[in-house]
């Protein structure tokens, strides 16, 4: 893909091209989906803004996406998520920031927003067919306070999801984690319960498979 491409250098082509991406058969109200919509025009509004003649909701090609309520120009989101996607080692936001020429705390906001895009937030809970989840307590706190000896802090749980895959690294490389504060018991916890209905009646350290 060519970075000298007009959407990653003008805000308004950027705009345009999201757009004809979003809407290929023209625009439609994102708040109750009607397409009698009406493009508002003049000084009053910014480019981009529609009213829908139905519900009288104003809207544009960003509403409902994470790009919403965000000053930064839509062609350094475009740029943004072409770099981040195609990088294979991933993209830190400092070098977001000093690629875009925008701040640090832009960069490290849209980076946020982005990566929690490509997330999957069908994931479901923790286990499964086939699946092994471990739970242990462990201590979290100031680290002079938490320590091997005294064992003093915060009394939490973690647990982890252990992959099956034969492409994983020892079995860990494609975990999911799941830490959490533990009110109770390890058996007690409904988070632990939300997380993993499986898991057996137990407070010590447990490894379950699913059936």
């Amino acid at each position: 893909m060519n970075l000298t491409d007009p959407r990653f250098q003008d805000a308004d082509k950027a705009r345009e091209w999201l757009e004809a991406q979003r809407w290929p058969d023209g625009p439609y109200c994102t708040h109750c989906g009607s397409y009698s919509v009406t493009q508002l025009q003049g000084r009053a509004h910014r480019p981009g803004v529609y009213q829908c003649n139905d519900c009288r909701e104003q809207f544009t090609v960003t509403t409902g996406s994470v790009m919403e309520r965000s000053k930064i120009p839509l062609n350094k989101w475009l740029m943004a998520m072409h770099l981040m996607a195609s990088s294979k080692k991933g993209y830190s936001a400092h070098q977001l920031h000093r690629t875009l020429g925008i701040t640090y705390q832009s960069a490290w906001f849209l980076a946020h927003r982005i990566r929690e895009a490509m997330g999957n937030d069908k994931s479901g809970p923790i286990g499964g067919e086939g699946k092994i989840v471990e739970a242990d307590e462990t201590y979290f706190g100031d680290k002079d306070r938490v320590t091997k000896r005294t064992k003093r802090g915060k009394s939490g749980l973690a647990s982890v999801q252990r992959s099956t895959s034969s492409t994983s690294f020892s079995g860990w490389r494609r975990a999911k984690a799941r830490p959490f504060l533990m009110a109770l018991s390890v058996a007690s916890s409904p988070v632990l319960r939300s997380w993993c209905p499986q898991a057996p009646a137990t407070t010590s350290s447990m490894a379950r498979q699913a059936p």
